[in-house]
C-alpha cells in the first residue's frame, strides 16, 4: 500500500486536481488505486447542485493518476513524470456520487523507451464506472529551482 504522503512525493498533482487517495496495490505492470469521492469536492458545487456527480474528465485524470504511479514507483522513474499524449476508447458506464469509493486498476498495454500506453478500468461496489487507454511519454521531473528558471 502506498499512502498520501508517498503519492504526493511520487505525482506533482496538488489540491484540487490531485485525485488518487491510496494505491492498494502496485507492480511493475499493474497497479489499483483509490479515490474517497466526498461532496466536499469543489466540482460538486456547480456539478450538478441537485444531482452531484463527478464530472467524466475527472474520472479520466483520476485513472491516468493511478496510472502514472504504476509508472514512477518503477526503481529507475523515480525523478520522472508522465504526460498524456491521448486518451482512446473512453467509455462511462455509471455515474460516481458523493459517498463512493472509485477504484482503479490499470495495466501497462505497451512500454517502449520513454512512451507507453495503458488500459485503465474504474469501479464502485464492483460495477465498472468508466474505462479508457492513455498513451503517455515520461521526462525528467525540473526541480522548483529549474521550473522557475524555464519561465523567467
Amino acid at each position: 500500500m502506498i499512502d498520501i504522503d508517498k503519492i504526493m512525493k511520487a505525482l506533482p498533482h496538488r489540491y484540487p486536481f490531485l485525485l488518487v487517495d491510496r494505491i492498494l496495490e502496485v507492480g511493475e505492470n499493474r497497479v489499483v488505486g483509490l479515490k474517497n469521492v466526498s461532496i466536499n469536492e469543489p466540482f460538486f458545487t456547480g456539478h450538478f447542485p441537485d444531482e452531484p456527480v463527478m464530472p467524466g474528465v475527472l474520472i479520466l485524470e483520476a485513472m491516468g493518476q493511478v496510472a502514472a504511479m504504476m509508472i514512477v514507483c518503477r526503481p529507475n522513474m523515480q525523478n520522472m513524470v508522465t504526460y498524456l499524449t491521448g486518451v482512446d476508447k473512453a467509455r462511462f458506464r455509471r455515474p460516481v456520487r458523493p459517498g463512493d469509493q472509485l477504484i482503479t486498476t490499470a495495466e501497462m498495454v505497451k512500454s517502449r523507451g520513454l512512451m507507453g500506453k495503458v488500459k485503465a478500468r474504474s469501479g464502485v461496489d464492483g460495477e465498472l464506472a468508466a474505462e479508457a487507454e492513455y498513451s503517455f511519454f515520461m521526462a525528467e521531473r525540473l526541480s522548483k529551482k529549474e521550473a522557475m528558471e524555464e519561465r523567467i
